[in-house]
């Protein structure tokens, strides 16, 4: 691979706003298409098995969510580590975090399937899982824990994908999966009637097709990279990826253990409450998903001009990912501000489920106002990750969890759930006011890796 290549992939040279965009774009829509095929399960099942059937999966989504996050947290954090060899042209070394990662992660997931497997039916009777859906939302994350070595090296492959500045395969092995997902989805619930466990048999196979695509190009890709020999485990590499990998890991797991406690809460109101809960919930993620591809693709961008010592191009960066980020915020929050109600609807009976549309309705109204601040949190967030400020990383994230289940668990109560809507909003503003002080502060210019 030719300087000229490693530069124009790597955007370390020129004018950063066009492949910042173009590297974006194809992360922001490979995000989408996840979370769409997420919400098509949803919507299949409540509409053709029913309300509770979607409380049981909207119960076991936390649940879910936390290991995604993980799965994504760990790939995130190795990614940053490769992108720094990969800007500072050490191609070798950035081979040998590649096959030391995925060979980590392997064994990483592994461990986790067994402990899930054991360990789902108690959690879900520890977050007060309403009796009539609990058989449902266990059955479900028995399957989903099976499969979980397909998720942990399909997030692994992606992230290398988007390491090494190819942001275009992983959307394209997000499309066709997605695309399996929901064909899968419509004929084992709806053909053949296996409700709520034939949603979870059809996420697996569609990941594990996805998995081993994904492995296949990546091969071929490394393959096209001309090096001298590398060292296939590095524990020293391993080492210097977990510095990142870990507070990554956490601060995604500390979103979902978020969505843990604050699923809980929800779960005191019964189960018309999470149905529509549990609808909103699934609209906001795909909501925010194009703002977290924004951060992500910051993070990237930070990290190669980092390994290619080059911080001063990271400002014109950040401005240009801040305008992304708000912007794309702000359309979202319009649509869903005016039209929640309709999107609430796609999940559930417009006669039977009326109160809990109307609830799920409500949650969009007060959290899409605030779309834009999390964009920018995200944004400001990428820079720390991307040069590997790691403790103000995790500052930020444990600020937002802590205002976010604090406020949830003091006022839910009193208010009849409706504080989880606001407490979202109010912790992304924390997270950002921390993120931003730092950036401004300049202490992450001072961090190295590689």
């Amino acid at each position: 691979m030719s300087e000229r290549a490693v530069k124009k992939a790597t955007m370390i040279s020129g004018n950063p706003a066009k492949p910042l965009i173009f590297f974006a774009i194809p992360m922001i829509v490979g995000n989408l298409f996840q979370q769409f095929y997420n919400i098509i399960d949803s919507i299949v099942v409540g509409n053709v098995v029913g309300e509770e059937a979607l409380a049981a999966v909207g119960a076991s989504t936390a649940i879910t969510m936390l290991f995604v996050m993980v799965a994504g947290g760990t790939g995130i954090g190795f990614s940053v580590v490769i992108s720094q060899l990969f800007g500072a042209k050490q191609l070798e070394k950035m081979k040998t975090a590649i096959s030391t990662a995925l060979i980590s992660v392997l064994v990483f997931s592994i461990i986790l399937s067994i402990l899930g497997m054991i360990i789902n039916k108690g959690l879900l009777h520890l977050m007060g899982t309403p009796d009539n859906i609990l058989e449902d939302a266990a059955a479900y994350l028995q399957i989903y824990f099976f499969g979980f070595v397909f998720l942990f090296l399909y997030n692994a492959f992606s992230a290398i994908f988007n390491a090494l500045g190819d942001s275009v395969k992983p959307l394209l092995f997000l499309i066709f999966s997605s695309v399996l997902n929901i064909g899968l989805d419509i004929y084992f619930v709806a053909k053949l009637g296996l409700g709520v466990p034939g949603v979870a048999w059809a996420t697996l196979i569609a990941q594990g097709i996805s998995a081993v695509l994904s492995f296949c190009f990546l091969v071929k890709k490394l393959y096209g990279i001309k090096t001298e020999e590398y060292a296939r485990y590095d524990v020293s590499m391993l080492k210097n990826m977990v510095k990142v990998a870990v507070p990554t890991v956490i601060q995604q797991s500390i979103v979902s253990v978020g969505m843990l406690l604050i699923q809980a809460a929800v779960n005191r109101f019964g189960s018309t409450f999470l149905a529509g809960y549990t609808a909103a919930v699934k609209i906001d993620g795909i909501a925010i998903v194009p703002m977290v591809a924004v951060g992500n693709a910051m993070s990237t961008y930070v990290a190669q001009n980092m390994g290619a010592r080059k911080p001063e191009r990271i400002s014109k960066g950040y401005r240009i990912c801040l305008g992304l980020a708000a912007g794309i915020g702000l359309i979202i929050a319009v649509i869903f501000f005016f039209c929640g109600e309709q999107f609430v609807g796609l999940f559930l009976d417009s006669e039977t489920g009326a109160e809990a549309i109307a609830i799920g309705a409500q949650y969009l109204s007060v959290v899409s106002l605030f779309y834009f601040v999390m964009g920018t949190m995200n944004v400001s967030n990428g820079i720390l990750r991307g040069a590997a400020d790691m403790n103000w990383f995790l500052v930020c994230s444990l600020a937002n969890l802590c205002v976010r289940v604090g406020l949830t668990y003091a006022l839910a109560d009193v208010t009849g759930g409706m504080i989880i809507m606001w407490a979202n909003p109010i912790g992304w503003l924390v997270g950002l006011v921390i993120s931003v002080i730092r950036y401004f502060q300049g202490g992450w210019k001072t961090k190295r890796l590689v």
